[in-house]
């Protein structure tokens, strides 16, 4: 796969299980609770979870009901008795009160993330939908969740490929006036794939979007002329979109 322009490659152990599980994320529907049930973390794995979980919903000064119902999501998915379930929350309200990360927490993580980096990445994307409960994560909120994935020993880095997965898959725009795409980074969102798409899952999503806007299959819907108007202007910005994928992978015209 492709890496962005200056994004420094991971070690191979970690950029294989790193794909693996951003596939598996979006097979998901980018829900991490289905993704816990398919991953099953480590026992250990848990403190470190919901400490980073507690520490990131403290991020604006108010743990929101959504910060809440998250980590309550992510007990069930981790199917935690009513023992485990007390100690999960203990640790949660551990990481709210905390103004810094002590360096204790993921220090296992760290130690083992080279050899099975599995556990370690999962919590990352665990911490990045945290951070973006209600949208794009402020500042505060990701400037948190950057901290522990570094606590973890991860390369910050991956949290921009998280990110971006959710902007392609969950954030994607439905305004009248699409701006037209001055970057790799803006075309791939526009197409729905990522900059770590293979060129193959970029195109059949470019020929997607095209042929889900032709003028021929319009005619068959019977759309308005405000919709066929939209339409043409989404197949005008798609294909310059592909223009820019084009340009990057120097394809053929």
């Amino acid at each position: 796969m492709a890496e962005g322009a200056g994004q420094p490659a991971l070690p191979g152990r970690i950029e294989a299980e790193f794909s693996t599980l951003l596939q598996e994320l979006a097979a998901c529907g980018h829900q991490t609770s289905t993704l816990l049930e398919r991953a099953r973390l480590p026992l250990w794995c848990r403190a470190p979870l919901f400490f980073f979980l507690g520490y990131i919903a403290k991020a604006e000064g108010r743990v929101s009901e959504a910060d809440i119902g998250y980590a309550e999501g992510l007990i069930k998915a981790l199917r935690l008795s009513q023992r485990q379930r007390r100690r999960a929350i203990n640790w949660f309200q551990q990481g709210k009160t905390a103004q810094q990360l002590p360096g204790r927490r993921g220090l296992l993580l760290r130690l083992t993330n080279r050899l099975v980096p599995a556990p370690a990445l999962t919590i990352a994307i665990c911490l990045c939908h945290a951070s973006q409960l209600k949208g794009r994560p402020t500042k505060a909120r990701r400037y948190r969740c950057e901290d522990a994935i570094d606590q973890i020993g991860l390369p910050v880095s991956i949290s921009d490929d998280i990110f971006e997965s959710y902007a392609a898959k969950v954030w994607i725009r439905h305004t009248a006036n699409l701006a037209k795409p001055t970057s790799y980074e803006q075309a791939c969102e526009l197409l729905g794939v990522t900059r770590r798409d293979p060129i193959q899952v970029i195109k059949r999503a470019y020929r997607k979007k095209v042929s889900d806007c032709h003028p021929d299959k319009l005619a068959q819907r019977r759309v308005s002329i405000e919709e066929s108007a939209l339409a043409k202007e989404r197949l005008l910005r798609y294909q310059q979109a592909w223009e820019l994928v084009k340009r990057r992978h120097r394809l053929r015209p």
